[in-house]
């Protein structure tokens, strides 16, 4: 009887011993995907701080060229404001000088035109303005009046529109990286609390969450456009 007592106390060491290695086995293989889980939130939570940053500068360096091409724009659109009104005033002054018959004064300041205003100004003249009531008022609503530094203004505030759009874009690009890194800082702080567990299956259930959880951003940022 002491023998089958002693075979039976050997048979439950041997099953003791099996289940703790089964046990030691699958805790093994989970610390081993939990590390490979915080590998890969490492990296992608760097890359992700990486590409932010190049937006971020991206971003600014588009705003600040916006910036000089509408501080250039507006400085043009004042010359031009000045040309026209001199042009204007020079116009009052010859419409003067011609109804008044002195045509050596209407001479000199039809020579005071700016060159580019001169077309337009002939080709309202011969509309004989100051007896046909159906010619422009000015010679600046004339097809042919045409400034080129308002066209200029105008194209430059175009194109600063458009770097400013796409500065808004780098924005949002950068917002897209930072809301990603913040994921990556969730499913972080989860692999942390899942390790503090001791039991066995609580620490299993939380790991997978955090892997299910973890595949959005890395996949989100894989699809992301790069700086």
């Amino acid at each position: 009887m002491a023998e089958i007592g002693g075979h039976q106390v050997e048979v439950a060491h041997h099953l003791s011993e099996a289940k703790h290695e089964g046990h030691s086995l699958a805790h093994e293989i989970l610390e081993i995907i939990e590390a490979i889980v915080l590998a890969v939130i490492a990296i992608t939570t760097a890359w992700s701080g990486y590409q932010a940053a190049l937006w971020d500068g991206h971003q600014d360096e588009l705003y600040g060229e916006s910036s000089q091409l509408k501080i250039k724009a507006d400085g043009l659109a004042t010359y031009a404001n000045q040309e026209r009104l001199y042009n204007a005033s020079t116009v009052v002054e010859w419409l003067k000088a011609t109804a008044e018959g002195n045509k050596k004064l209407a001479d000199m300041f039809e020579r005071r035109f700016l060159p580019e205003f001169v077309p337009a100004f002939q080709a309202w003249k011969a509309m004989d303005p100051l007896n046909n009531p159906k010619a422009p008022p000015g010679p600046q609503l004339m097809p042919q009046y045409h400034n080129t530094k308002t066209e200029e203004a105008a194209k430059l505030n175009v194109e600063a529109a458009e770097l400013f759009e796409r500065g808004t874009q780098a924005r949002q690009r950068s917002d897209q990286y930072v809301r990603m890194t913040v994921m990556l800082a969730t499913v972080l702080l989860l692999m942390a609390v899942s390790q503090r567990f001791k039991t066995h299956g609580v620490r299993v259930a939380l790991a997978v969450v955090a892997v299910l959880l973890l595949a959005f951003p890395v996949v989100r940022i894989f699809l992301l456009p790069r700086a």
